[in-house]
């Protein structure tokens, strides 16, 4: 994620929730994955220090962290 301009990146998304645990931000524009190159559906920020997420759908998940709080890129299963 040290390549990666996160403002950049968040910038092209549509916020969608935030409380105290997470940021959660929706990939419209088909902006792609920093760990696999191929777009994500969804990025997950982690704001505490453990944080629990209570999953709906079975997801692919590919994870870094930016500023000490770990990130979160959902691909849904096909």
């Amino acid at each position: 994620m040290d390549d990666v301009d996160f403002d950049e990146l968040v910038a092209s998304l549509t916020r969608r929730e935030e409380n105290q645990a997470i940021k959660s931000y929706q990939n419209t524009v088909a902006v792609t994955c920093p760990a696999c190159e191929e777009p994500f559906d969804d990025l997950v920020v982690c704001k505490e220090n453990p944080t629990s997420l209570n999953l709906s759908r079975q997801l692919d998940l590919c994870v870094g962290s930016v500023d000490d709080q770990a990130v979160i890129f959902t691909h849904k299963k096909e």
